[in-house]
């Protein structure tokens, strides 16, 4: 569908210039639950994402509109933005506008349409992708692409974390406002300082398996992880009588002053997740493929017995993926409790590896899946 035909139906000719972007979805290869640890985290963005098509107006007005969700919200700049429930998506745009008026930015009334192909609930971040989203096309229309993505990527959180009410950590929208086609981003959690390591698949596709368990971010499943790893730093500090930031500062010994069973396992899947990151990407670098594959593994499995946040569905498509002959390693990929994993398997067995897996995971779960042979590509940017 041309987006931009679609756009001049819906809002009218315009002698404005209409403008065209794309805002790519997420998958975190390793270190998942790491981004709010302070530790290392290795995602990159993905060819499914969200279309955006722009044109200013001359009023103080911004109307908003998605293909994928009947609601409409429109935004008066001159007024106080709050959060209704009834807007639904909206609120994610709204979040973005109201931070970015605080930051002094003078913003221009516009018509903004919206169209996304990245599966909702999925745990492929589409919230992310749609405030780095506004928050680029709004910033483009007053400094073009002199966008700072830092600062674009601090804003989507702050949207998360103060006006929809998530807790979530910064690796969702860095990678969606920073990442680079075909390499993932080694990104230092609690400093934001970054690598870009070449992630070239020579002879494998990273394939994404879609559990169609849906996944709420919101639940208070992922507020009570991040509880029980503050309570099990908590503990180590004073243990230790030491003033340490986060849990991925801690060491495998440091697990011995944690008497509570659950945040002893909390602790051991950051701590040793954390490492996994390390390993992932110096296999990376020299291409050696197999060797990551069996992190992958190693990382699902910590999710599921330490970190318990894989569940029926994942945890059946990672085991029905390892079992298909061309596959070298699978895991969840983003928070859990439903939503996706990943699985690395050889070009040219994809058509009969989505093939098996999908019967077999019907089979166990009575649940059709979705599967996506992807490619990891270029951040945030303007397409025309």
């Amino acid at each position: 569908m041309d987006l931009k035909n679609v756009f001049i139906k819906v809002y009218g000719k315009t002698k404005e210039p209409i403008y065209h972007f794309f805002s790519p979805g997420r998958i975190n290869l390793i270190g998942e639950h790491i981004d709010y640890n302070g530790g290392y985290v290795l995602p990159g963005a993905i060819n499914l994402g969200i279309y955006g098509v722009m044109s200013l107006r001359d009023d103080e007005k911004i109307h908003l509109k998605s293909l994928d969700f009947p609601n409409e919200v429109e935004v008066d700049l001159g007024k106080d933005i709050k959060y209704k429930n009834e807007d639904g998506w909206g609120n994610y745009a709204k979040g973005v506008i109201k931070f970015l008026k605080e930051d002094g930015y003078s913003l221009k009334g516009c018509n903004i349409l919206i169209q996304g192909n990245l599966p909702n609930g999925a745990g492929l971040s589409s919230s992310a992708a749609l405030e780095v989203l506004i928050g680029y096309m709004l910033l483009f229309s007053i400094m073009q692409d002199e966008v700072d993505r830092k600062y674009l990527a601090l804003l989507g959180q702050r949207v998360e974390n103060k006006f929809i009410g998530v807790n979530s950590g910064i690796m969702d929208q860095f990678v969606v406002a920073n990442a680079k086609k075909d390499h993932a981003i080694l990104l230092n959690t609690q400093h934001l300082s970054y690598e870009y390591i070449p992630c070239f698949l020579n002879g494998y596709s990273l394939v994404i398996m879609n559990t169609n368990k849906r996944r709420e971010l919101a639940s208070s499943n992922y507020n009570q992880r991040r509880q029980e790893c503050e309570n099990a730093l908590e503990t180590i500090k004073k243990a230790k009588n030491e003033n340490i930031n986060n849990l991925c500062q801690c060491t495998l010994d440091d697990l011995q002053y944690i008497k509570n069973e659950v945040e002893y396992k909390r602790a051991k899947h950051v701590i040793t997740e954390n490492q996994r990151v390390i390993k992932a990407v110096n296999l990376l670098k020299n291409n050696d493929l197999k060797g990551f594959g069996e992190l992958l593994v190693q990382s699902h499995n910590s999710l599921k017995y330490d970190y318990q946040v894989t569940g029926f569905e994942l945890d059946t498509i990672v085991e029905e993926a390892l079992k298909t002959y061309g596959c070298i390693g699978a895991r969840m990929t983003g928070a859990g409790f439903g939503g996706c994993a990943i699985a690395l398997v050889e070009k040219n067995k994809v058509g009969e590896f989505i093939e098996k897996v999908s019967k077999n995971y019907l089979n166990v779960t009575k649940i059709k899946p979705d599967f996506y042979e992807t490619s990891i590509e270029d951040g945030v940017k303007l397409l025309s």
